[in-house]
């Protein structure tokens, strides 16, 4: 099925657009490290 989609895909690829910038993508990468780290797992 994998397969079939990137077949398909690149039959009409299409550029990815960022949806967020660099300092939001940062602050949800930091406010996720801060919750796993305070799992303590």
């Amino acid at each position: 099925d994998v397969r079939a989609w990137i077949n398909e895909w690149n039959t009409s690829p299409k550029p990815f657009t960022w949806t967020k910038d660099a300092d939001e993508i940062l602050e949800t990468l930091a406010a996720y490290c801060q919750r796993i780290n305070d799992s303590r797992h």
